[in-house]
């Protein structure tokens, strides 16, 4: 996150590799590619692009 900001969202779906191939193609920058996290889920991070 950049430095001042502390705002996020959490999202959930059963098809994670379906559901975030869409967002790149919208400007998201990728934080973390899908992986399987050690607690038991897998998750991944995108970074929305900054509104003008």
């Amino acid at each position: 996150m950049a430095e001042g900001s502390c705002f996020g969202v959490d999202l959930a779906t059963t098809d994670l590799d379906g559901t975030s191939a869409t967002p790149e193609g919208s400007g998201a920058e990728v934080v973390l590619e899908p992986i399987e996290q050690p607690y038991g889920v897998r998750d991944r991070a995108l970074r929305a692009p900054r509104a003008p």
